[in-house]
């Protein structure tokens, strides 16, 4: 152990490195930070601290690198899910001379060299991505290197460690092969915001035994919370546009969709609002443009998914939700992007009705039933060679991501393998944990009900976020809008509201066309592949079914045991306006046939024939009851089989320009093969066109 001479001394230091790194004069370590950094940097031990959002977890990782650095330990690994705290943290360690790079996603072309400059000690700190703790060439290659020659490794946002927490994410299980790898001695930093009692305890366990755990109080005492309740999308959208100006400095505005932050994003800049969309779908060279834009205040807001979170440097005056998350730790974790460095920030919470039906979309990604994990296994040991994900999923039905996500959780289990070219089976044994899973499916379902018990109670609201996470320093706030202490108005001015609704109930979307055919159809014996060739044409519905104005409607009519009718006459009226929008030149109409909703679909039909006085001269005809409606829905591969086998298109004289007409487009593929059957049998146009887009 040091001496308290050596204490002394690594103290001065450490403020010294504190005030390059804030870069002020007067920078002082807290004593809470201090007992974190001595614990890593003088007793080199394992260390987990779970505290606010702002409080200075990053400056404690930074500044213990630059003593163990000086002392001559290796770099700092950084394992971190957030690419654009990765950016921000990179520019504050380079003012304190810490020489900091990052290997992630976004720059693939940087990984060579920076392995190179790793392997020759030129690295001071390394943050990672979690998913590259997977890849295979990383993992072979690079990461035992980092085992054995890391000063430090830190895990931020460590609850998603747990499956417990909020935001569970299987690359993190990773890291437990890394900590059993590290040489003795290793210090450990593991810090999150988001963790309760029960993460709390099921991360200090992975770490390992004799961890400090240092857990401090949760109040932010810069922001003020308040709940809007708004009855419709229109008043929402109008409410935005009538008061982001009103709000202090720069901020956020969360969305749960990345349809939505497009969408409202467009509807605040045409009324004068400096704000841009961003989220995991924005070009990477753009997103860290407006990054910087944000934190320097050059735009009033980002309309932004969780894709978005910024670091400790980043003064943020107010974060507004528009729809809520589906608990009230993801919440706290969100707000807590405003009022750092500011004495004050608002905070306002808009919900939506729609907002369950979106939890409901997300709680259906959770780990699939045994048979299908089971068919997964028996596939890649059949195999008997690597097999990637895309030919994997024309055996398997399950989509992209939960079969990636799938596969990721078997990997550290033990039982599957990444390695050059796709998966391998192990032969390991491999135990399906359903007790584990359904009451990981109950503590979601529990988080949600507290999520509406937040919207509803009249208590303080940010003892409500430090009690969910077992504060045991939770009391009342005084700075809410239930003690009093913001007053957030709720009126929607009739000029705003009358722009809304315009805005809303302007219908069309485009249907982007598929380009090319999945991989893998030959093992479902279908000699398709490549280019679809001729290219199909874009499309055109009334709406998303998750968008803020028409989307209300078509939830209602698709929602199951709807029942079968008659288009309804507002949206009837819709796909007038989209017709006289889009103005299709057809020579007729063929439709596609349902056996849920038969008479929704050839009325669809037929009114279009009175209205454009052309003629249905076809559908496409279910021909095979056995495959059921939406059968392969989940990938390309299953579903385009699945589709090819239901469905043949009835002979007539479908020549000429066709509108092909569908009621709901889920994958695109159903209207992309219809397409194809109309080519070949004489069309020389196809324009689909639909009522609804699921996403």
């Amino acid at each position: 152990m040091a001496s308290d001479v050596d204490r002394s001394t690594a103290r001065t230091q450490a403020e010294a490195h504190l005030r390059a790194l804030v870069g002020r004069d007067d920078a002082v370590l807290r004593e809470d930070q201090w007992t974190a950094i001595e614990a890593l940097a003088v007793d080199r031990r394992r260390a987990l601290v779970v505290q606010r959002t702002g409080w200075g977890k990053s400056a404690v990782y930074f500044v213990a690198t630059a003593l163990l650095r000086a002392a001559g330990s290796g770099p700092t690994v950084i394992v971190s899910p957030l690419l654009a705290l990765m950016r921000n943290q990179i520019a504050a360690a380079e003012r304190a001379g810490i020489h900091a790079v990052t290997i992630n996603s976004t720059n693939l072309e940087d990984w060579s060299r920076i392995e190179e400059e790793i392997a020759a000690g030129g690295v001071d700190v390394l943050l990672v991505s979690p998913e590259r703790l997977n890849n295979p060439s990383f993992r072979d290659n690079v990461l035992p290197r980092l085992a054995a020659t890391a000063g430090l490794l830190v895990v931020d946002e460590a609850h998603c460690i747990s499956d417990w927490g909020h935001d569970f994410r299987p690359d993190y299980r990773r890291i437990r092969t890394m900590l059993a790898d590290l040489r003795p001695g290793i210090p450990v930093l593991a810090t999150t915001a988001t963790a309760n009692a029960r993460v709390t305890a099921d991360v200090a366990e992975q770490l390992g035994t004799d961890v400090l755990v240092l857990r401090g109080s949760l109040d932010r005492e810069s922001l003020k919370l308040a709940v809007v309740r708004l009855r419709t999308a229109e008043q929402r959208l109008g409410w935005l546009a009538d008061h982001l100006g009103e709000l202090p400095g720069s901020g956020i505005i969360y969305c749960l969709t990345v349809a939505a932050t497009q969408e409202i994003a467009a509807h605040l800049r045409a009324h004068g609002h400096n704000v841009a969309a961003y989220s995991g779908q924005t070009e990477t060279t753009e997103r860290e443009a407006l990054e910087h834009d944000l934190a320097s205040g050059r735009v009033k807001a980002l309309v932004a998914t969780s894709a978005l979170g910024m670091g400790f440097d980043a003064t943020l005056g107010f974060v507004v939700n528009v729809g809520a998350p589906q608990s009230p730790v993801a919440y706290y974790q969100q707000v807590g992007r405003a009022g750092r460095g500011t004495d004050e920030a608002t905070v306002v919470l808009l919900p939506a009705t729609e907002d369950r039906d979106i939890w409901k979309y997300f709680a259906s990604l959770a780990f699939p039933r045994e048979q299908l994990v089971r068919q997964t296994l028996a596939a890649l040991t059949d195999a008997a060679r690597p097999v990637s994900t895309a030919a994997l999923e024309t055996y398997v039905e399950l989509n992209r991501t939960r079969l990636e996500t799938m596969l990721k959780v078997l990997d550290v289990d033990g039982a599957v393998r990444r390695v050059q070219g796709g998966w391998e089976a192990t032969g390991e044994e491999w135990e399906y944990d359903a007790e584990r899973y359904a009451r990981v499916a109950e503590a979601r379902e529990r988080e949600q009900q507290a999520m509406l018990d937040y919207l509803a109670t009249d208590a303080c609201r940010m003892w409500f976020l430090r009690d969910q996470l077992d504060d045991p320093d939770a009391d009342k706030c005084g700075r809410c809008d239930n003690c009093g202490g913001l007053d957030v108005s709720a009126t929607v001015s009739e000029a705003a509201l009358a722009d809304a609704e315009e805005a809303l109930t302007r219908p069309g979307v485009a249907i982007a066309p598929r380009k090319l055919w999945p991989i893998g159809l030959a093992n479902l014996n279908i000699d398709l592949k490549g280019k679809i060739n001729p290219l199909p044409a874009e499309g055109r519905a009334i709406a998303r079914i998750t968008d803020l104005g028409y989307g209300q409607a078509l939830r209602e009519l698709f929602r199951p045991g709807a029942g079968d009718g008659p288009v309804p006459v507002p949206l009837v009226k819709a796909v007038i306006q989209v017709l006289d929008d889009w103005r299709p030149a057809a020579d007729g109409i063929v439709y596609v046939e349902s056996l849920t909703r038969p008479t929704l679909t050839s009325d669809f039909a037929e009114g279009l024939s009175r209205y454009l006085r052309i003629p249905v001269v076809g559908r496409v005809a279910i021909v095979n009851h056995d495959v059921a409606a939406g059968q392969g829905a989940v990938n390309s591969a299953q579903r385009v089989a699945a589709v090819r086998r239901r469905f043949a298109l009835d002979p007539g004289a479908q020549t000429g320009r066709i509108l092909l007409l569908d009621d709901l487009v889920v994958t695109g593929w159903t209207l992309t093969v219809a397409t194809a059957l109309l080519h070949d049998a004489g069309a020389t146009g196809v324009l689909p066109l639909t009522l609804a887009v699921e996403s």
